[in-house]
């Protein structure tokens, strides 16, 4: 565990106080805004990683700190972090690093988009409910929300990434999930389900890692924010 991340290289205002998050600039130099939201593992080298990707694609990239320097990669301390996270603080830090984005010289786009990752999924759900059209496109991956999220001021374009295989959220609480945005929002959720488990996508996992599902989900992500956050 680690309480002074290297990975912090932006400090921006949330609330009264401040946050630190990691921001990767684009090779043009510009493009539109993303909020990279962590896993419950905290702002690792592998969220950092990802944060590059997206820049390497064009987005201005903004990875918020929600733990406030600290990771882990012991599963019983991650829950007890994500467990202990107040949700008003990290949704405060969250609505603060879009506020740096769209405030950024280097951002295009009038709105943001937020893409996030486990723990990071539920919250990109949660940005999206509470910022309405700020928020353009809503990438939740392998992520969910409980019943006290309102649906109705969601504006944004979703599209989510689940596994067949992921015993902690189980295909019919993806569908639900779906009819429940198009409930509340009329948001037609675009949600995709691969053939692999849980955080696929974290190539620093090899025990859930799944390339090809992680590239398919990547490479559809990319396009969905390009097509939807300008």
């Amino acid at each position: 565990m680690s309480t002074d991340n290297p990975r912090q290289n932006v400090r921006f205002p949330s609330g009264d106080g401040h946050a630190h998050g990691y921001l990767a600039l684009p090779p043009a130099g510009s493009g539109p805004g993303l909020v990279v939201i962590q896993e419950w593992w905290g702002l690792t080298d592998h969220i950092a990683e990802v944060t590059d990707r997206f820049a390497a694609e064009g987005f201005v990239a903004l990875a918020p700190d929600l733990y406030g320097g600290t990771t882990t990669h012991d599963a019983e301390e991650a829950r007890r972090l994500m467990r202990e996270l107040p949700v008003e603080r990290a949704t405060r830090d969250l609505a603060g690093a879009m506020d740096h984005l769209l405030g950024h010289e280097a951002v295009t786009s009038s709105a943001v988009g937020a893409v996030g990752f486990c723990m990071g999924g539920g919250f990109v759900l949660t940005l999206a409910a509470q910022q309405g059209g700020r928020v353009a496109a809503a990438v939740p991956f392998y992520g969910m929300v409980g019943d006290d999220v309102d649906f109705s001021g969601l504006t944004a374009r979703v599209q989510g990434h689940f596994g067949e295989h992921d015993r902690m959220i189980p295909v019919e609480a993806v569908e639900r999930l779906g009819q429940r945005i198009e409930r509340e929002s009329g948001v037609d959720a675009e949600l995709h389900v691969h053939p692999a488990g849980h955080a696929f996508c974290n190539d620093h996992n090899p025990a859930s890692y799944d390339a090809d599902c992680a590239q398919q989900a990547l490479t559809r992500t990319v396009s969905f924010l390009r097509e939807h956050v300008r």
